[in-house]
């Protein structure tokens, strides 16, 4: 068996932790991530729930992803007070390809009335002996580019509406 590992970004963001958590704690992240980040995902369907613990979304990956096409997730956390907010694997192409446990966590921490911290975490387990190159599958990259299009995507709206 192996042990559970973690990897973690850190992402300083200029937008306050609560407009922050009003994507990533809610749907709106499903509905908005295949069209800020397509290069990582192409669409994201609702299985089950509305947004709270044990919801189950179904993520299909962009073309070009080897091995890599859907996955299930299910909300196991959701914190709307501390702006936490964990979704499992529970089926698919991640465990297919011999991972033995894979979540994600999103922390969102306010630094001040308009800036915060976005702490990603991927919590992952694989099998050294028969997967030792899955390691190096596991990437926060695309969580990193999730901070900074939200980021991004919560200025736009503020420039919208000042307009």
């Amino acid at each position: 068996m192996g042990m559970r590992r973690n990897k973690v970004h850190e992402y300083e963001a200029d937008a306050p932790a609560a407009e922050l958590w009003g994507l990533y704690g809610t749907l709106r992240a499903a509905e908005l991530l295949p069209e800020l980040l397509p290069q990582v995902l192409s669409k994201i369907e609702l299985v089950s729930g509305d947004g709270d613990v044990g919801t189950i979304l179904q993520l299909t990956f962009a073309p070009g992803i080897p091995g890599l096409e859907t996955y299930k997730e299910k909300f196991i956390k959701v914190d709307n007070e501390n702006y936490i907010k964990e979704a499992q694997t529970i089926e698919g192409d991640i465990l297919k390809l011999g991972f033995l446990y894979y979540m994600v966590r999103f922390e969102i921490i306010a630094k001040g009335p308009s800036s915060s911290l976005v702490r990603s975490t991927i919590v992952y387990e694989i099998d050294e002996a028969t997967h030792p190159h899955l390691e190096a599958m596991v990437s926060t990259g695309p969580l990193a580019a999730t901070a900074e299009k939200f980021e991004a995507y919560l200025k736009e709206q503020k420039t919208a509406q000042s307009n």
